[in-house]
């Protein structure tokens, strides 16, 4: 049985992104990318909305060749290994990329647990959007923030409002960027 894992980059006010859907003030330098890269080692399925998958689509045709940045390039290698359900009533199966990709419209909470019990290793939700029903009913065993120490007034909130969990902290680390990885399990 696996692990539903909830991971994202928030800015210290609480966003994924601002309020006109930027989230570039959140990407990492090289020392959090090889958190970021140890971390996918983890993970054999990513659940994750249209938005998400359409942003990580990049790391599909990441190129192999001399331009390649290693640690990039084993991102790209580690990110087209893992198998992918991407929740979308918008996106057809032609618009998805190569296997392994399931397109879902939508995502029961029973769905999900079925993935998760499915693997022996991480299920990571990816997206605020579509983790919010998983963190609310406490599905969600292992939360990974990367806190970017910026403020950015609003945008697209990192978790959802109304939930009451009690959480324990299982891992912390701070980067030269001044980015403070924190780690959460619930209690």
């Amino acid at each position: 049985m696996g692990i539903l894992s909830y991971t994202t980059s928030v800015s210290i006010d609480g966003y994924i992104a601002d309020a006109n859907g930027d989230f570039q003030w959140g990407a990492p330098d090289e020392a959090v990318f090889a958190l970021h890269l140890a971390r996918m080692a983890e993970v054999s399925t990513e659940v994750m909305g249209r938005k998400t998958y359409e942003l990580m689509r990049y790391w599909e045709t990441y190129p192999d060749g001399e331009e390649a940045v290693p640690g990039e390039l084993e991102f790209a290698h580690r990110w087209k290994d893992i198998d992918k359900v991407v929740v979308s009533s918008t996106l057809t199966p032609a618009e998805l990329g190569p296997e392994p990709v399931r397109l879902v419209p939508e995502l029961s909470l029973g769905e999900l647990q079925q993935i998760v019990d499915s693997v022996p290793d991480h299920v990571e939700i990816f997206g605020p959007t579509t983790a919010a029903a998983a963190i609310r009913a406490g599905m969600v065993r292992d939360f990974r923030f990367f806190v970017v120490p910026k403020m950015i007034g609003g945008g697209l909130r990192a978790l959802p409002d109304g939930v009451h969990l009690d959480l324990r902290p299982a891992e912390h680390r701070t980067f030269d960027d001044g980015t403070a990885y924190l780690r959460y399990l619930p209690r």
